[in-house]
């Protein structure tokens, strides 16, 4: 019995076996559903939000005018966008640095072979899986003025009246950054675990035959080892720092602490863009340039990173 002839296709380079005669379209078939998916749930909605920021559109519907750049001028304008701006940035400027450094050194610490190693790693790892508004409300409840850390404070006579940790805007903000990088601890040390595992052990040797110390062992070798995952948590930290809503919701309430103080960006995007009497065109608005500022922040991190990969 004669063999049936193969059909026709076209050779891949490096192809071999069935991938030699798979259709250059293939991948794309697989790919359809999945990109089908980003496109109408990421990139449609943006730029619906992009053209409504040109226009008076309300929450509620109605009628739907073209106002140009009048939203983008009456924001300029409102001191509760400035602040909530300032939160914003106050937010990340206390949040990334601590969430670059604190689980690169927990992830250096876990990397050691010591007893119950694995246990204090998925220790370590609990916060990062457990719901962010059941977390809040634990730590809501831990520092209220009646709550267990100000009647300890108050029982060792370290304070003479409670603190007021949920109602003073400098002491709210220093919560619920050190919330945010409480939680971000066990994830972000995964992050650094993988990357410390890609760095080559012979420079260790290398380094300890030299006479290195621990410390100038870990500085010359262990950071620039990991350099590239910490731009890269740098950057996710940014992003999330930038968009914080529910730890501040939660420890500061709907308002975002007292008079609004601690609100931040999102905080000022749902009031005046989804509240029943809002402005969705300004909250659109509001909501580009908060993308405008997180696109700042990562073009100026990968361009700094350039610079030092080129110097």
């Amino acid at each position: 019995m004669t063999d049936l002839p193969r059909p026709k296709a076209r050779r891949r380079f490096g192809a071999t076996g069935v991938a030699r005669y798979r259709r250059w379209w293939t991948p794309l078939v697989w790919c359809t559903p999945m990109l089908i998916g980003v496109v109408w749930f990421h990139y449609v909605p943006f730029a619906q939000t992009v053209g409504l920021s040109f226009t008076d559109a309300r929450p509620l519907g109605g009628a739907v005018n073209f106002v140009g750049l009048d939203n983008y001028a009456q924001l300029l304008q409102n001191s509760a966008f400035w602040n909530a701006t300032l939160n914003s940035v106050l937010y990340m400027i206390l949040a990334v640095p601590l969430i670059v450094v604190l689980p690169l050194l927990l992830g250096v610490l876990v990397s050691t072979k010591l007893p119950l190693i694995g246990f204090f790693r998925s220790a370590f790892y609990i916060p990062a899986v457990a719901s962010t508004v059941v977390v809040a409300l634990a730590w809501q409840f831990l520092l209220r003025a009646d709550g267990p850390i100000n009647t300890m404070l108050l029982g060792l006579g370290w304070v003479q009246e409670a603190l007021p940790f949920l109602t003073d805007r400098w002491l709210l903000l220093f919560c619920s950054v050190a919330l945010t990088v409480w939680k971000g601890l066990g994830f972000y040390m995964i992050l650094y675990i993988a990357a410390l595992g890609n760095v080559d052990k012979s420079l260790y040797d290398a380094a300890e035959i030299d006479g290195a110390s621990a410390f100038r062992r870990f500085w010359h070798v262990t950071l620039p080892g990991v350099r590239p995952m910490m731009v890269l948590v740098g950057v996710l930290s940014a992003i999330g720092s930038l968009r914080v809503f529910t730890e501040v919701f939660i420890l500061g309430g709907a308002g975002g602490g007292i008079g609004g103080r601690n609100a931040t960006l999102p905080f000022f995007i749902r009031e005046v863009g989804l509240s029943v009497d809002g402005n969705l065109g300004l909250g659109s608005a509001a909501s580009v340039l908060l993308f405008l500022l997180t696109l700042g922040f990562i073009v100026a991190s990968q361009r700094r990173r350039k610079d030092e990969v080129a110097a």
